[in-house]
């Protein structure tokens, strides 16, 4: 599917970096920053940009100006993903840390710290922590899960149905992955609402997350204590009776992981899945003409705008090579899905169809290739089919231009998704069903939707801090 590319030669002696990699250790001068509003703008206009002046892998600054690799290549993000004896997942092996130059105050740590958990883990440690992850995840049953979908799907669908418009973003992708990952838990039908408003609360980075993460961390507590003692046929039950031994903590932090995660990803999903549908004509019709199934147009987004733009990182063990650059160890590398699905050595016409073509890189590849990347997909195209078949005459509200994206250097959301459809005749908008609100919301009037608060990363939610 790829072709080798030529190395970066000056003399024919072998591949030699630029001034200012990451190799040299110094001159980072002139180098890409991959934060501030540059950086934040048009992201795959960036990576082309990267790619035209180095090739499959380029050298960056991140926050602080610490340099590392952003790996834009197809192929080399295989090569990197693929090879833990090369690449590690341990961050503790970063030369910036080890030297001492990242800031306690930096908003690389709360994403890239070190942490007991199968993210961060190699060799023994990760086969451990990951199996009992992944066994455990395996035993649902995709029927049961789409049940769950379509069940909350309808419920909320009901709250706007007769209103004949909706914000598809904050009354519906933003709401319906927290609400089946709480059932797919364990937790009790009540905690979802209620888990929806603390996860929303953490993605905006407002003065609440941090009440709102102790809300998610106490209910995660509470709920493998429950799980010990009257276990069920649920993901934290088989977690914690699963034949790798998990500690009470692992157990915690993995129920942590996998909610957060999978929600951010499937969000994202959902949302830019609809926004094609919307938006692309031939992509619409080619969907309502049967010539596309949805899950043809799940892989068509996931190869287009993958829920993550990039994933930190890889460390190298050693003194190595990736696509003609020299690679120092400790120097860290960050893994550029976008970049890599859109490379021309594999896609040169990127307005082709890719039906059936599953190798994209949205859910990463080797040994940490993302484990629930079937329930995510699952949770997508049943909520969406679902949401289309109910919706008639489904329309945007406002011109394709005036949509809005919050860009960061990991991923891109949707703000809002405004649409208008035929009411529901016959139906009165039913009262969302929330619970009792989290404590970070308890006592506070939502904000109306054009001054919600912007979104920080959604990464820094998942590794902040917890109590």
């Amino acid at each position: 599917m790829t072709t080798p590319r030529p190395a970066h030669h000056s003399d024919g002696s072998g591949p030699v970096p630029p001034p200012g990699c990451p190799a040299h250790g110094a001159g980072t001068e002139g180098l890409q920053r991959l934060y501030g509003p540059e950086a934040e703008g048009d992201a795959q206009a960036l990576y082309e940009v990267l790619r035209q002046k180095y090739g499959s892998v380029a050298p960056v600054l991140l926050h602080g100006d610490l340099p590392a690799w952003l790996v834009l290549g197809h192929r080399e993000n295989l090569e990197v993903m693929r090879n833990p004896s090369r690449f590690s997942r341990d961050s503790r092996n970063w030369r910036m840390f080890r030297e001492g130059r990242v800031t306690a105050d930096s908003p690389l740590r709360p994403m890239i710290e070190w942490q007991p958990i199968c993210v961060f883990a190699d060799g023994a440690d990760h086969v451990r922590l990951r199996g009992a992850v992944t066994d455990s995840l395996a035993r649902f049953d995709r029927r049961g899960i789409r049940r769950y979908v379509v069940r909350y799907t309808n419920q909320l669908i009901d709250a706007f149905a007769a209103t004949g418009e909706a914000d598809l973003i904050s009354q519906y992708a933003e709401k319906l992955p927290m609400l089946v990952m709480t059932q797919l838990l364990g937790m009790p039908e009540g905690y979802g609402p209620r888990l929806v408003d603390a996860a929303q609360d953490l993605m905006r980075g407002s003065e609440t997350a941090m009440t709102s993460n102790e809300f998610v961390v106490e209910t995660l507590r509470t709920l493998a204590e429950r799980k010990r003692s009257e276990p069920g046929h649920d993901f934290a039950s088989w977690l914690i009776g699963h034949e790798s031994n998990l500690t009470e903590n692992e157990v915690m932090e993995h129920l942590r992981l996998v909610l957060v995660a999978a929600n951010e990803t499937t969000v994202n999903l959902i949302g830019n899945t609809l926004r094609m549908v919307l938006t692309d004509r031939r992509f619409r019709l080619n969907l309502t003409g049967g010539q596309m199934t949805l899950p043809d147009a799940l892989e068509q987004v996931l190869w287009d705008a993958p829920p993550l733009s990039a994933i930190p990182g890889r460390w190298a063990i050693g003194d190595t090579e990736l696509g003609g650059r020299r690679i120092a160890a400790g120097d860290m590398l960050l893994l550029g899905l976008a970049a890599g699905n859109a490379d021309p050595e594999i896609r040169p016409d990127l307005s082709a169809p890719v039906h059936g073509n599953r190798s994209h890189l949205a859910f990463s590849s080797g040994p940490h290739e993302c484990p629930g990347r079937e329930i995510g997909r699952a949770i997508a195209d049943t909520g969406i089919d679902t949401l289309l078949a109910r919706l008639r005459d489904l329309r945007l509200a406002v011109h394709e231009g005036e949509l809005q994206t919050h860009p960061a250097w990991l991923s891109e959301r949707l703000d809002s998704l405004p649409v208008q459809f035929k009411p529901e005749q016959g139906r009165a908008a039913a009262p969302p069903r929330l619970g009792a609100a989290p404590p970070a919301a308890a006592g506070r009037t939502p904000a109306p939707q054009e001054t919600r608060p912007a979104r920080t990363p959604w990464w820094r939610s998942l590794f902040r801090a917890r109590s």
